[in-house]
């Protein structure tokens, strides 16, 4: 793969062909990219469900498609059933709903699903032959037609939550577009990178799982007050009693949000700024207090400062803050949470909370087992991360830019 391709062919006004940063050998003195239309690279899709059962589908940006009953908690399509367009593996589906991803509505490709029903406010739309359904995918995954559409719209989204983009509108846009065959390669590509990340996916799934299974094993189940399994060496009974007793205090934060300074300031989901002056100094643990995040746990060492939408948890020094880091999130702290408006965990909740701990040679060891484990899951996330960056670093370049398509 070459990323010196040079330009040897001219669009009918004169300009230089487009091409790409990054062409692979075989197509490098090939002709450039030509522009083409929705219209003319694809067929509406409109036939209806009628009788039919099928999976009723939304489509949510980033995701793709979700049956209507997990996204909404039930079938909404009701009477307008089958008036739905019926669409098949292949297809491709507009969803004119704006969402910060894609302001102007996203594209999705219908793969895995067999057939579904999507509601006929949607737009539907199949390839003829010559155009690779990947390729395709991935000018809609860099919102080629957002930014094409967005001099279209005129007005925000209507009251069923729409944007107001009419067929033509839709199917004017184009897209610059190489041979099928250099297409089915880029495609190809993106496609094998695509597996790489999948796998490592899987990867960072399997070590969580296995996290959390080890953790239901290393602590007692809710009332009983000896684990399933202990590492040799550890016989002792496990003591009961209130979380409260191995405290020295648990506090609302004092701290306010400040734009500089040297020291961490810790909010409901982790650091949030920086903060002049901290009130606190040592390992704490701090607890979401209030709001769609309350229950939410963080670690904090050092000196920090704390918002008063936070609880902190001062254990005493002889008590290891890991060890109750990973019990509090073994419990699923979540239960401890009331309101439904405006959820809320209070100290005094916590305070109470009925724990039981071992020696602290065994919290020790228990501790450094799940923390061991945390630093793999660390690792390895990154390394999922660092293979979606290469992905979205890569597709930039296997496509032209779009200030080089739109001059």
């Amino acid at each position: 793969m070459s990323s010196n391709a040079i330009t040897r062919t001219t669009k009918s006004d004169g300009k230089p062909a487009v091409t790409p940063k990054l062409r692979f050998p075989e197509f490098r003195d090939t002709e450039g990219w030509k522009l083409k239309s929705l219209q003319d690279a694809s067929v509406p899709v409109v036939e209806r469900v009628g009788q039919r059962k099928l999976t009723p589908v939304s489509i949510s940006a980033g995701i793709g498609f979700v049956p209507q009953s997990e996204k909404f908690g039930r079938d909404i399509s009701g009477n307008q059933y089958q008036l739905y367009t019926l669409v098949r593996d292949g297809d491709f589906v507009f969803n004119k709903g704006n969402s910060i991803k894609f302001p102007q509505g996203c594209v999705y490709l219908l793969q895995g699903w067999g057939q579904v029903a999507a509601p006929n406010v949607f737009i539907c739309f199949r390839l003829k032959d010559g155009y690779s359904n990947g390729f395709f995918q991935n000018c809609f995954e860099q919102n080629q037609h957002g930014k094409q559409l967005k001099k279209d719209i005129t007005s925000g989204a209507r009251s069923n939550g729409l944007l107001n983009i009419n067929k033509k509108t839709f199917f004017s846009i184009e897209l610059q577009v190489p041979s099928l065959a250099e297409q089915q390669k880029i495609a190809d590509c993106l496609s094998s990178v695509d597996e790489l990340i999948a796998a490592q996916a899987r990867k960072v799934d399997a070590i969580e799982s296995h996290k959390k299974g080890l953790m239901q094993q290393l602590f007692p189940c809710e009332g009983e007050t000896q684990p399933r399994f202990r590492f040799p060496g550890f016989e002792d009974d496990w003591n009961d009693g209130q979380l409260e007793a191995l405290c020295v205090s648990v506090s609302s934060g004092k701290d306010q949000r400040k734009a500089d300074g040297a020291f961490n300031l810790y909010g409901s989901t982790g650091i949030i700024g920086k903060t002049e002056r901290p009130s606190y100094n040592a390992p704490h643990i701090l607890v979401a207090r209030v709001g769609a995040n309350a229950g939410h746990l963080t670690r904090a060492t050092g000196q920090f400062g704390v918002t008063d939408n936070t609880l902190v948890i001062n254990l005493k020094p002889a008590v290891n803050m890991d060890f109750i880091f990973y019990y509090l999130e073994n419990i699923n702290i979540n239960k401890l949470i009331f309101g439904s408006g405006q959820p809320l965990i209070t100290g005094t909740i916590l305070k109470n909370l009925q724990i039981v701990v071992p020696d602290a040679l065994e919290q020790q060891r228990i501790a450094n087992c799940l923390i061991s484990l945390d630093a793999l899951i660390a690792a390895q996330t990154k390394k999922l991360d660092s293979l979606k960056s290469h992905r979205k670093g890569l597709r930039q370049q296997l496509f032209p830019s779009q200030d080089e398509v739109e001059a």
